[in-house]
């Protein structure tokens, strides 16, 4: 996975840097795992705007991946790694053993013509999916189960991992890519190894319409609006606004946001990193 600078030969290309999109070995998606895609463009079912900032942006569809990766003990051979407009990460085609086809979220390093697996009795190794209760001290995972037979809900953002620590009784204990150290059941599922793309967070657009075609239109600074719009406008010539806010009044920096009595509070042992 590498990353593609650009000659200056306009103002958008100065500052490009993109995907060189080596590892992606086909331009077609498999057809009978995508699916429409419908957009909103922010409006709700009146055609009123009731989200700000959306709307345009070329159209996509979806790829239905494969979160669960239940088809146990039946082994799959990567077909493909394929660019997934929906995510930051490259997807995997796998073909199993008794013809069926599915998309994964394709782990760094694994390559086409490799074989994967998923159930109990699995080696550790990148793409194959196990449980907890199974998973060596110090394994990097990702496509993490909340729930047993949810389908992976954390570390499945582009280069995103978390590290198997210990186990305590019936949990497992696991620090999260943010620095959070928290318990999952030992029965729920992980995949092996770290998520593909990982130079993702150091690419740069370089204009404003590369934003455009990812369906972001210009969002508005709050200081650069009256008071009739913003708590932080208004002001004689380029005033700073204040405490930063939103458009409702509510703190925007340092406010915790996240409920005291939410129910998952018991399972975290050390919160993230601030």
């Amino acid at each position: 996975m590498a990353l593609k600078k650009y000659k200056p030969t306009t103002p958008g290309q100065r500052f490009k840097v993109i995907s060189a999109f080596d590892d992606i070995t086909t331009g077609k998606p498999e057809k009978s795992l995508i699916a429409p895609k419908k957009r909103s463009g922010g409006r709700n079912n009146e055609g009123k705007m009731t989200m700000r900032y959306m709307g345009g942006g070329h159209k996509r569809k979806y790829r239905v991946i494969d979160f669960k990766r239940d088809k146990e003990g039946i082994p799959a051979t990567v077909k493909s790694i394929e660019y997934d407009p929906n995510r930051t990460a490259r997807i995997a085609l796998l073909f199993y053993a008794d013809g069926e086809k599915k998309y994964i979220i394709a782990p760094h390093g694994l390559k086409v013509g490799q074989q994967v697996v998923s159930g109990k009795g699995v080696a550790p190794e990148i793409g194959n999916t196990m449980y907890l209760s199974e998973v060596p001290f110090g394994t990097i995972i990702h496509n993490i189960e909340l729930r047993p037979g949810e389908g992976g809900r954390m570390a499945r953002s582009a280069g995103s991992y978390a590290q198997f620590l210990s186990r305590e009784g019936k949990y497992a204990i696991i620090k999260l890519p943010s620095g959070e150290t928290r318990m999952v059941l030992q029965v729920c599922r992980v995949t092996v190894g770290m998520v593909s793309n990982q130079d993702h967070s150091l690419e740069k657009s370089g204009k404003a319409g590369r934003s455009r075609w990812l369906g972001r239109r210009p969002r508005t600074r709050g200081v650069a609006m009256n008071p009739v719009d913003h708590p932080m406008g208004g002001g004689e010539g380029k005033a700073s606004g204040g405490h930063p806010r939103s458009r409702k009044g509510l703190y925007a920096k340092g406010q915790k946001t996240r409920n005291p009595k939410k129910a998952s509070n018991k399972y975290i042992i050390e919160r993230r990193k601030k």
